[in-house]
């Protein structure tokens, strides 16, 4: 399919260039569609116009000059068909609700959500957030989402990911807005199931990454993320989530890519703390946010809310916000009462 025809009066307004939204803004651009790419700063916004170069967050990938950069939000809301969520999962509502009173704002858009994480004081799931703050019916509100670093993404790496949401016809519109020989989407109907496996995950990567950082090898990882897993499907199907989901791309596909990848910012967190470093201090030399820092907050309220136990993401929580010492966590982690493989 040429890519007149395949994005033909596709309308696509990208709300944040970090890495992600710049890579999606691409792709969208390269299959076809009209892409709209709004940056928050407006300083920041002029460096992309004058740049074509995300240099501060996707460094040598060429922006083409058929993206519109942005820093006034009405102008990348001019009657889009869609609208593609990529903030930050702390700053979502705020961003949304200023969408909301845009002039170009319309109820037959479709708004998709592309960030992971959970709102730390509601510890509602973005497409929630969404669905509160955008007078849109809930079938036209997907997420986009799944094992997907930009670094590579935007180097046409192939990758494949789900686009998640109650309606099915909405669902493979989508499908086929993004899809392309490089960037492979599946539909999937449990959108609580792959937002929280999509987040849940970041709270295990960066128990990888203190054992990364600790030295430990493969037979703590393989067994760190197999019990991951297991947890996070505890929490998610405790939520509504279908169990299928969570050994999906959203589920074990995100949480191998993540725990796995040298690109992984919350593995990355994981791994200096492991190292010796302060939360603090490590967050403190990051350019870009490390969304299980917040999660794990989220997923141990979620969790004593519905009564469910997530032994990992206890013991990372009192690493990161206790000061335990990772080592004495992992030795607490491994001595604990004996149980069944299976239970739940």
């Amino acid at each position: 399919m040429s890519k007149e025809k395949k994005g033909h009066n596709t309308r696509i307004s990208v709300i944040g260039a970090g890495s992600w939204g710049t890579t999606l803004a691409i792709l969208l651009d390269s299959n076809g569609c009209s892409v709209s790419l709004w940056e928050y700063f407006p300083e920041q916004a002029e460096a992309l116009r004058r740049d074509r170069e995300n240099k501060r967050f996707l460094p040598g990938i060429p922006i083409p000059a058929s993206v519109r950069v942005t820093s006034d939000l009405e102008e990348a809301l001019e009657n889009p068909t869609h609208v593609l969520f990529v903030s930050p999962s702390h700053t979502m509502r705020k961003i949304a609700r200023m969408v909301s009173v845009t002039k170009g704002f319309n109820r037959q858009l479709i708004a998709i959500n592309a960030s992971k994480g959970l709102e730390e004081k509601t510890l509602c799931r973005m497409s929630e957030v969404l669905s509160q703050e955008l007078p849109l019916p809930k079938k036209r509100i997907v997420g986009l989402l799944g094992p997907s670093h930009a670094e590579e993404v935007s180097r046409r790496m192939p990758t494949s990911i789900v686009v998640a949401g109650s309606d099915m016809a909405v669902l493979k519109s989508i499908q086929d807005v993004f899809m392309n020989e490089y960037f492979r989407v599946y539909t999937n109907r449990d959108l609580v199931g792959v937002e929280l496996g999509v987040s849940l995950k970041n709270t295990i990567a960066i128990a990888a990454g203190i054992c990364d950082g600790l030295g430990f090898g493969d037979n703590t990882k393989a067994a760190l993320l197999t019990r991951g897993l297991a947890e996070t499907k505890r929490l998610a199907c405790r939520m509504g989530a279908k169990d299928d989901t969570l050994s999906g791309l959203a589920g074990v596909g995100d949480l191998i890519v993540t725990c796995m990848s040298r690109h992984s910012r919350n593995r990355h967190v994981g791994e200096e703390i492991g190292r010796g470093k302060s939360l603090k201090q490590v967050l403190s030399e990051m350019v870009m946010v490390a969304e299980g820092v917040k999660t794990t907050k989220a997923a141990i309220m979620l969790a004593s809310r519905v009564n469910v136990e997530l032994p990992i993401t206890e013991q990372v929580y009192k690493v990161l916000f206790n000061k335990k010492d990772p080592r004495k966590a992992i030795r607490d982690l491994m001595i604990r009462k004996a149980r069944n493989e299976m239970y739940r």
